[in-house]
């Protein structure tokens, strides 16, 4: 058992089985075998973003076989076999918001596969590596769309799976508009009430 993130080697690639051994405050993510320190505590406008957007997204799949989670809740992602080491999961993300239709991919630990949308809220403390990286992982491991929110500069990209299964980013969205999910059919939000 790992007690303090000062005795993993940052270096070293590690996968899930790893990961469960872990028990310190630090949150990380585990990105195809690597660790990634996540933000410490999100500031004020992050968290009202995220629980806006949440909130708009648990009205909206009442009644529907959709769930919807908050971070922190852990996603593990499978990637294609060619891209695993030793057919070990070695990658686990805590997306902001996480929607999942397909009960059969949730047990006691999170998400075991890929969810249907991922929202992605940027923090200070996001680096443009770590965003690449996620957006790499997300398209190879097949989520259907995901949504990149930039509180900053007050704007969201959709990525949506094309047919050869890669990302194809929207326009941005801004708080003038209203941004509907290709997934989740009929499901749209007013970004004027999201950045205000």
């Amino acid at each position: 058992m790992i007690t303090n993130i000062n005795q993993l080697d940052f270096s070293k690639k590690y996968n899930y089985s790893d990961y469960l051994t872990w028990q310190f405050k630090e949150r990380v993510e585990l990105l195809k075998g690597y660790i990634f320190k996540m933000s410490p505590a999100p500031n004020v406008r992050h968290q009202r973003i995220s629980g806006d957007i949440y909130f708009e997204l648990r009205k909206f799949l009442v009644d529907k076989p959709c769930q919807v989670f908050s971070a922190p809740f852990d996603v593990r992602l499978p990637l294609p076999k060619e891209k695993q080491k030793e057919g070990k999961i070695d990658t686990v993300v805590q997306p902001d918001i996480t929607v999942i239709c397909e009960e059969s991919k949730l047990d006691e630990q999170g998400c075991n596969g890929a969810p249907d949308l991922v929202i992605e809220i940027l923090s200070p403390g996001n680096t443009k590596k770590e965003m690449k990286n996620k957006l790499e992982i997300y398209q190879l491991a097949g989520i259907p769309e995901y949504w990149l929110v930039d509180p900053e500069h007050a704007f969201v990209i959709i990525y949506t799976l094309n047919e050869q299964a890669n990302y194809i980013g929207s326009i941005p969205f801004t708080d003038e508009d209203k941004a509907r999910s290709f997934i989740l059919k009929g499901f749209e939000l007013d970004l004027s009430k999201v950045f205000k």
